[in-house]
Protein backbone atom coordinates (compact mmCIF):
# COMPACT_ATOMS: atom_id res chain seq x y z
CA UNK A 1 0.00 0.00 0.00
CA UNK A 2 1.63 3.66 -0.81
CA UNK A 3 1.69 5.99 1.22
CA UNK A 4 -0.82 8.16 -0.40
CA UNK A 5 -3.24 4.66 0.09
CA UNK A 6 -2.77 4.19 3.46
CA UNK A 7 -3.09 8.61 4.07
CA UNK A 8 -6.73 8.65 2.23
CA UNK A 9 -7.52 4.92 4.35
CA UNK A 10 -6.05 6.71 7.67
CA UNK A 11 -8.48 9.71 7.42
CA UNK A 12 -11.33 7.20 6.61
CA UNK A 13 -12.26 8.64 3.16
CA UNK A 14 -13.98 5.48 0.83
CA UNK A 15 -13.85 5.08 -2.80
CA UNK A 16 -17.47 6.49 -3.04
CA UNK A 17 -16.08 9.96 -1.01
CA UNK A 18 -12.94 10.48 -2.90
CA UNK A 19 -15.40 9.53 -6.35
CA UNK A 20 -17.81 12.44 -5.04
CA UNK A 21 -15.09 15.10 -4.36
CA UNK A 22 -13.21 14.40 -7.88
CA UNK A 23 -16.54 15.15 -9.72
CA UNK A 24 -17.41 18.52 -7.59
CA UNK A 25 -14.02 19.69 -7.97
CA UNK A 26 -14.52 19.14 -11.89
CA UNK A 27 -18.31 20.17 -11.99
CA UNK A 28 -16.90 23.46 -9.87
CA UNK A 29 -14.00 23.93 -12.55
CA UNK A 30 -16.52 23.49 -15.40
CA UNK A 31 -19.41 25.32 -14.04
CA UNK A 32 -16.65 29.22 -13.83
CA UNK A 33 -15.73 28.48 -17.07
CA UNK A 34 -17.09 30.39 -20.02
CA UNK A 35 -18.30 27.11 -22.02
CA UNK A 36 -21.09 26.86 -18.58
CA UNK A 37 -21.68 30.33 -19.57
CA UNK A 38 -22.29 29.74 -22.89
CA UNK A 39 -24.31 26.57 -22.54
CA UNK A 40 -26.87 27.94 -19.66
CA UNK A 41 -27.81 31.54 -22.21
CA UNK A 42 -28.10 29.03 -24.97
CA UNK A 43 -30.47 26.78 -22.94
CA UNK A 44 -32.54 29.98 -21.98
CA UNK A 45 -32.31 31.86 -25.66
CA UNK A 46 -33.85 28.55 -26.74
CA UNK A 47 -36.68 28.17 -24.01
CA UNK A 48 -37.32 31.80 -25.14
CA UNK A 49 -37.46 31.23 -28.66
CA UNK A 50 -39.93 27.67 -27.75
CA UNK A 51 -42.39 30.18 -25.92
CA UNK A 52 -44.49 31.07 -29.46
CA UNK A 53 -44.61 27.26 -30.48
CA UNK A 54 -45.92 26.10 -27.11
CA UNK A 55 -48.19 29.37 -26.86
CA UNK A 56 -46.35 30.39 -23.65
CA UNK A 57 -48.26 27.29 -21.89
CA UNK A 58 -47.83 26.36 -18.04
CA UNK A 59 -45.75 23.40 -19.08
CA UNK A 60 -43.30 25.74 -21.43
CA UNK A 61 -43.10 27.65 -17.87
CA UNK A 62 -42.54 24.78 -15.66
CA UNK A 63 -39.51 23.29 -18.09
CA UNK A 64 -37.42 26.13 -17.39
CA UNK A 65 -38.60 26.64 -13.43
CA UNK A 66 -38.32 23.21 -12.32
CA UNK A 67 -34.61 22.92 -14.29
CA UNK A 68 -33.11 26.14 -12.92
CA UNK A 69 -34.91 25.10 -9.57
CA UNK A 70 -33.21 22.02 -9.71
CA UNK A 71 -29.65 23.22 -10.56
CA UNK A 72 -29.62 26.25 -8.69
CA UNK A 73 -30.10 23.62 -5.62
CA UNK A 74 -27.75 21.57 -6.39
CA UNK A 75 -25.19 24.59 -7.01
CA UNK A 76 -25.65 26.02 -3.88
CA UNK A 77 -24.20 23.06 -2.32
CA UNK A 78 -21.56 22.52 -4.60
CA UNK A 79 -20.61 26.44 -4.03
CA UNK A 80 -20.51 26.25 -0.38
CA UNK A 81 -18.62 22.76 -0.73
CA UNK A 82 -15.75 24.55 -2.93
CA UNK A 83 -15.59 27.68 -0.80
CA UNK A 84 -15.24 25.83 2.33
CA UNK A 85 -12.47 23.57 0.88
CA UNK A 86 -10.84 27.07 0.05
CA UNK A 87 -11.29 28.65 3.29
CA UNK A 88 -9.99 26.09 4.85
CA UNK A 89 -6.93 25.68 2.54
CA UNK A 90 -6.23 30.28 3.19
CA UNK A 91 -6.46 29.14 6.95
CA UNK A 92 -4.11 26.45 6.87
CA UNK A 93 -1.62 28.51 4.54
CA UNK A 94 -1.71 31.45 6.77
CA UNK A 95 -1.39 29.42 10.35
CA UNK A 96 1.61 28.11 8.72
CA UNK A 97 3.18 31.73 8.28
CA UNK A 98 1.82 32.81 11.37
CA UNK A 99 3.28 29.89 13.14
CA UNK A 100 6.95 30.60 10.96
CA UNK A 101 7.26 33.69 11.22
CA UNK A 102 9.11 35.18 14.26
CA UNK A 103 7.19 37.97 16.81
CA UNK A 104 3.80 37.09 15.27
CA UNK A 105 1.16 36.56 17.65
CA UNK A 106 0.31 32.64 17.92
CA UNK A 107 -2.79 33.71 19.84
CA UNK A 108 -3.66 34.45 15.67
CA UNK A 109 -3.77 30.54 14.79
CA UNK A 110 -6.90 29.03 14.51
CA UNK A 111 -8.09 32.75 14.74
CA UNK A 112 -11.57 31.11 12.93
CA UNK A 113 -12.95 28.80 15.84
CA UNK A 114 -12.88 32.34 18.24
CA UNK A 115 -16.37 33.42 19.38
CA UNK A 116 -17.56 36.72 17.57
CA UNK A 117 -17.21 38.85 21.03
CA UNK A 118 -13.23 37.64 20.87
CA UNK A 119 -12.74 38.45 17.50
CA UNK A 120 -14.24 42.01 18.09
CA UNK A 121 -11.80 42.29 20.90
CA UNK A 122 -8.95 41.17 18.76
CA UNK A 123 -9.96 43.70 16.13
CA UNK A 124 -9.83 46.47 18.49
CA UNK A 125 -6.58 45.44 19.34
CA UNK A 126 -5.83 46.00 15.58
CA UNK A 127 -7.28 49.24 15.52
CA UNK A 128 -4.75 49.93 17.83
CA UNK A 129 -2.08 48.72 15.95
CA UNK A 130 -2.97 50.70 13.03
CA UNK A 131 -3.00 53.98 14.81
CA UNK A 132 0.28 52.96 16.56
CA UNK A 133 1.47 52.18 12.79
CA UNK A 134 0.31 56.17 11.52
CA UNK A 135 2.11 58.20 14.40
CA UNK A 136 5.28 55.80 14.14
CA UNK A 137 7.95 58.15 12.30
CA UNK A 138 9.08 54.63 11.01
CA UNK A 139 6.97 52.92 8.36
CA UNK A 140 8.49 50.23 7.83
CA UNK A 141 8.21 49.31 11.85
CA UNK A 142 5.82 46.52 12.89
CA UNK A 143 3.78 46.17 15.88
CA UNK A 144 2.23 43.48 17.39
CA UNK A 145 -0.66 42.80 19.69
CA UNK A 146 1.04 41.99 22.47
CA UNK A 147 3.09 45.14 22.15
CA UNK A 148 0.08 47.26 21.83
CA UNK A 149 -1.06 46.01 25.37
CA UNK A 150 2.29 45.91 26.94
CA UNK A 151 2.32 49.85 25.75
CA UNK A 152 -1.13 50.49 26.89
CA UNK A 153 -0.43 49.42 30.66
CA UNK A 154 2.42 51.23 30.73
CA UNK A 155 0.14 54.30 29.86
CA UNK A 156 -2.41 53.44 32.11
CA UNK A 157 0.35 52.73 35.03
CA UNK A 158 2.00 56.72 33.82
CA UNK A 159 -1.23 58.39 33.39
CA UNK A 160 -2.47 56.67 36.98
CA UNK A 161 0.76 58.15 39.17
CA UNK A 162 0.06 61.81 37.60
CA UNK A 163 -3.08 62.19 38.22
CA UNK A 164 -2.00 60.68 41.57
CA UNK A 165 0.71 63.38 41.58
CA UNK A 166 -2.09 65.72 40.90
CA UNK A 167 -4.16 65.12 43.54
CA UNK A 168 -1.69 65.07 46.08
CA UNK A 169 -0.29 68.38 44.62
CA UNK A 170 -4.20 69.93 44.87
CA UNK A 171 -4.48 68.35 47.95
CA UNK A 172 -1.57 69.14 49.82
CA UNK A 173 -2.10 73.22 48.43
CA UNK A 174 -5.62 73.14 49.74
CA UNK A 175 -3.87 71.90 52.89
CA UNK A 176 -1.54 74.86 53.14
CA UNK A 177 -4.20 77.38 52.36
Amino acid sequence: MTAKQHASKHHGRGGFERALEKVARSVTAWTGSTSAFGLSFSIVLVWLLTGPVFHYSDTWQLVINTGTTIITFLMVFLIQRSQNKDSLALHLKLNELVAAMRGASNRLIDVEALSEQELRALHTHYETLARMAKQDLDRLCSHSVEEAEHRHRRKAVASKREHEQEEAQTGSGTKEA
